[in-house]
C-alpha cells in the first residue's frame, strides 16, 4: 500500500515533551503510556531546551506547548516557561495534581509580568468520579478539581480536556452537567475540548489496537493535500530529538533528527494513528 506524505508547510507549533514519560498517574488509554515507571523519555532540563528555543525563534515558530508524562514534575517548569514567554506564547498539558495554590500563584504572576499569552490545559477523563477514576486512576477526580479551583482562585481560567474514553464525552446532557460542575468551581466562562483516543500505548491494550484498513492511501489525498494535520505545521521536540508530532513519539520511524531544523521534511502518514488524525479532524492544540 502507497500512502501519502505530508510536507511541513510552516512550522507554526513546536512541542516539547517537557516531563519525558514520567506521569504521577498511569492512565489506561495515553497514548506514550507514561506512568511514574515510564522512562522511555526523559525530563528536559532548561539547559537542553533552550538551544531548541533558539533555533525555534530563527525557524519562525509562534507557539510553544509542553506536555509528558506531567510536566509539572519536571522542577524546573516554572523557569522554563519564563525563558519560553519572553520569545512567544506558551501553553502547558497537565493532569492537575500538582496545581497546588503556591504553583498556580506562580503560574499567575508569570503570566502577567508576559509579553505574550500563558494557558494551562488541564486533563480529566470524566464528568464524575464514577466515569474519570477508572481511566486516571482512584481519586483522582477530585485532586483533579482542587487543582481547576486553585487556579479559579489565582485568577487563571484553563481549558478542560475530555477524551472520548468518558461515555458521555459526546453527549449534550453530558457536557451540561460538567459546565454546571465548572461553574460551581468559579469557572464562569468554562472552557471545554473534547478529544479522540488513540489505538495506540496503553489504549491498544485497554480497547485494542487498529484495524488493518484503517491506513491512508496515497491516491485517497493524492489531489486534497494534508494541510488540516497538525504534522504540516508542527514538530515535537523530547530527550531524544526531534519527532514528526506528539502522538508518535514511540514510534522509531517518527524521529526525524536531532535539531528542529532536521524535522523541516515531509513524513510519510504509514501510521494508523495518521488516520485517527485525519478522519477525526485531530489537533492536540488548543
Amino acid at each position: 500500500m502507497a500512502h501519502p506524505h505530508v510536507q511541513l508547510r510552516s512550522l507554526d507549533t513546536l512541542w516539547f515533551q517537557v516531563g519525558g514519560t514520567l506521569c504521577n498517574l498511569a492512565c489506561t488509554h495515553c497514548l506514550v503510556s507514561a506512568s511514574p515507571t515510564n522512562r522511555t523519555h526523559e525530563m528536559m532540563t532548561l539547559e537542553a531546551i533552550s538551544p531548541y528555543l533558539e533555533e525555534a525563534l530563527e525557524l519562525g515558530v509562534r507557539e510553544y506547548y509542553f506536555t509528558g508524562g506531567e510536566p509539572f514534575l519536571n522542577p524546573q517548569m516554572i523557569e522554563i516557561l519564563e525563558r519560553t514567554l519572553a520569545q512567544g506564547p506558551a501553553t502547558v498539558l497537565t493532569n492537575g495534581l500538582l496545581l497546588d495554590a503556591g504553583r498556580c500563584e506562580r503560574l499567575r504572576r508569570i503570566a502577567d509580568a508576559a509579553d505574550y499569552s500563558l494557558d494551562i490545559r488541564l486533563s480529566l477523563d470524566g464528568y464524575d468520579a464514577e466515569t474519570n477514576d477508572p481511566i486516571r486512576g482512584a481519586g483522582s477526580f477530585r485532586l483533579i478539581l482542587r487543582g481547576i479551583r486553585n487556579l479559579v482562585r489565582a485568577g487563571v481560567n484553563p481549558v478542560i480536556t475530555v477524551t472520548e474514553a468518558c461515555p458521555e464525552a459526546a453527549e449534550d446532557s453530558g457536557k451540561q452537567r460538567f459546565f454546571d460542575l465548572l461553574r460551581e468551581l468559579g469557572l464562569t466562562k468554562p472552557r471545554l475540548k473534547v478529544l479522540a483516543v488513540f489505538s495506540i500505548g496503553a489504549e491498544a491494550s485497554r480497547s485494542g489496537s487498529y484495524a488493518d484498513w484503517q491506513r491512508l492511501e496515497h491516491d485517497r489525498g493524492a489531489d486534497a493535500g494534508w494541510d488540516h494535520l497538525q504534522c504540516s505545521n508542527g514538530r515535537m521536540v523530547t530527550s531524544h530529538g526531534t519527532w514528526v508530532c506528539p502522538i508518535l513519539v514511540n514510534e522509531p520511524a517518527a524521529r526525524m533528527g536531532e535539531a528542529v531544523s532536521d524535522g523541516l521534511g515531509d513524513f510519510e502518514l504509514s501510521h494508523p494513528a495518521c488516520w485517527t488524525c485525519h478522519v477525526r479532524g485531530v489537533s492536540c492544540r488548543t
